[in-house]
């Protein structure tokens, strides 16, 4: 996802591609005989390294991933030969790779790999297909990150095709990549899918987008996707009044739609893996907010990029504290632009971007860190694993904490200052820092907002407030521009908190209770049993549904509960629902204005119905 552009002209990469495949610097063989057993054999030869040990490594993060992955544990039967074909010795002192004390100048090492999660992270290798991300992939050597690279693949089956982002070469089974930044970053997919594809005008020069879907459906599925996706392509090249110059001028959607893989997005500079486990059919569709989301960050993310992030380093976690723009602003662009291609209606995206007001307003975490504080955590959330448990009431995602933030200012700026929008900080930070692709900083962001509303205080105001602190914006009167209105979701029901207990066994609460919430106040935990509430005993969850439902906002009920083997007693205040929903104000019976339709037309395009199957 984060990589260094060492190459800014075409010409410049030929170069080094020629140079890759001639001398060969690094090149890699990946074979797939064993492939029902989720198995590939790989090699990579380095020559000409001088005659100091060669240190072998796989990569322990991922470009797109903020926590530490250990992909070294997927590989196994390790070997190696020198230039003439003889073994070498490996000497194996510690869990991430392998060192080669004596050689001739060349050495070749072929491992074994299993790979079968087909995300935007791990390897999937059956026989249906080989879904490689290349960190769960290809092991390298240290020292040796700026050579050229060749891959060379041997499909398992003669119908499959390869998907990448990689520079192809003659043969129709090696690509090659400038340097291992390049190379790490270009996930790539071998398997019988279909393409679609396009050219968009980037001032003249034609740019190729194509969708390599990996599908059970049918040809007329992936024509309905494809048509969807161009219209959303198109909204967001609008957003920017850019394309991308993506090297080689192809930008690849690598899609695989299949129940055995896992739903996923991940960007890569001028590639993205997006997964789900329904068809076409089953998701109606639905597989276009991944796309809309991850192809925003052709430019969020991949050009526009946090100087945190740049170069990524493949030994270790890569935090920032701007992912609550990196990863946030894009998904409030990911459904903006898809009302605004009218892909969705503005009800759809009303209540897209309802659900995630929603969340964030009411989560408990905000209590505890600022959208910058809740990037920096990352390392710890993001797909990471640990046995201990973590208490998740003090984390909001800067997914959604970004996106409402996205979200407020938008509507704010055009309140504030006329004729400017949030697309107009976009395109400055595209021109500012995407463009000549010089990595942005937390400073760098604030002083962009400060140039193009022409108000420093303004900028320092919302930093100070929304970005280093945890501060939301008053959202009624900025959505009253529009007509939309916030409503509550159930303003006579009674709530104790946002617990849902299986549908058969007894009433344990199995997550994290939120601060503040009434069940939280009255004492109770994680793992805790309900055994009664007043007079009624509680030994599942059409018990405790039946006891919340006859009970009003304040009320005060006992409630017995066993926690850790000891019945305890306390009392338990039901509250209000604190969920709401945005809606149209002429959806609820009231009357849009002229100048509220106006507005909100231009700021999410006319109220089309969308484009049907």
């Amino acid at each position: 996802m984060f990589v260094r552009r060492l190459l800014t002209a075409s010409a410049a990469f030929a170069a080094l591609t020629l140079a890759a495949e001639a001398a060969q610097a690094q090149n890699y063989q990946v074979s797939f005989d064993n492939a029902v057993h989720h198995e590939a054999r790989i090699t990579v030869t380095y020559r000409d390294v001088g005659s100091t040990p060669v240190r072998f490594q796989m990569s322990r993060s991922s470009p797109g991933r903020y926590a530490i992955h250990e992909f070294a544990k997927n590989v196994y039967s390790v070997s190696a030969v020198d230039g003439q074909g003889r073994p070498l010795t490996i000497d194996r002192t510690d869990p991430y790779g392998w060192t080669v004390p004596g050689h001739d100048g060349t050495v070749s090492l072929s491992y074994t790999l299993f790979g079968d999660r087909s995300d935007g992270t791990y390897s999937q290798i059956d026989a249906t297909h080989a879904h490689l991300n290349m960190p769960a992939t290809l092991a390298w050597a240290t020292g040796f990150d700026e050579r050229p690279v060749t891959v060379t693949f041997k499909p398992f089956s003669p119908d499959w095709s390869i998907a990448t982002q990689l520079k192809p070469g003659s043969d129709p089974n090696t690509f090659s990549a400038p340097d291992l930044q390049y190379l790490m970053d270009s996930p790539t997919e071998l398997s019988n899918h279909m393409v679609r594809e396009w050219t968009v005008d980037d001032a003249g020069v034609a740019r190729t987008i194509r969708i390599a879907a990996h599908h059970a459906g049918t040809a007329e599925e992936i024509d309905i996707f494809a048509e969807r996706a161009k219209r959303v392509v198109d909204a967001q090249i609008a957003v920017f009044g850019d394309v991308p110059d993506f090297d080689f001028g192809t930008y690849t959607f690598i899609a695989d739609y299949l129940p055995w893989v896992s739903g996923d997005g991940m960007e890569h500079r001028n590639s993205t893996i997006i997964n789900n486990s329904r068809s076409f059919r089953e998701a109606d569709f639905g597989q276009i907010g991944t796309l809309s989301h991850e192809f925003f960050h052709a430019w969020n993310v991949e050009r526009i990029r946090p100087a945190e992030l740049e170069p990524f380093d493949f030994t270790r976690a890569n935090p920032t504290p701007s992912l609550w723009f990196a990863e946030g602003f894009t998904s409030y662009y990911g459904p903006l632009t898809i009302r605004r291609a009218g892909v969705a209606t503005v009800d759809a995206f009303l209540a897209e971007m309802g659900g995630q007001l929603n969340f964030v307003q009411n989560a408990s975490g905000r209590r505890f860190g600022s959208p910058q504080e809740m990037s920096l955590r990352a390392p710890f959330v993001d797909a990471a694993a640990s046995i201990d448990p973590t208490n998740d009431a003090i984390f909001v995602s800067y997914y959604p904490y970004g996106a409402v933030i996205a979200f407020g200012l938008d509507l704010t700026l055009r309140q504030r200052f006329p004729g400017v929008t949030l697309d107009d900080l976009m395109r400055h930070m595209w021109r500012a820092h995407g463009v000549p692709e010089n990595p942005y900083t937390p400073a760098d962001l604030q002083a962009a907002l400060a140039e193009v509303t022409g108000d420093p205080a303004f900028a320092a105001d919302v930093f100070d407030r929304q970005i280093r602190g945890s501060d939301l914006p008053d959202f009624a009167p900025l959505l009253a521009q529009a007509g939309i209105v916030i409503r509550p979701a159930n303003p006579t029901a009674a709530w104790a908190g946002n617990v849902r207990f299986p549908a058969t066994g007894p009433a344990i609460i199995p997550g994290a209770l939120a601060p503040g919430t009434p069940l939280y106040e009255a004492g109770l935990d994680l793992g805790d049993q309900i055994v009664a509430v007043g007079d009624a005993a509680i030994t599942g969850a059409a018990d405790w549904t039946a006891a919340v439902a006859a009970a009003k906002p304040g009320d005060e009920v006992p409630i017995r509960f066993l926690q850790r083997g000891v019945e305890r007693s306390a009392t338990l205040r039901f509250a209000t629902h604190p969920s709401f929903t945005l809606a149209r104000i002429e959806a609820g019976g009231g009357s849009v204005t002229p100048a509220q339709l106006a507005f909100r037309e231009a700021w999410l395009g006319a109220d089309t119905a969308p484009p049907g199957p």
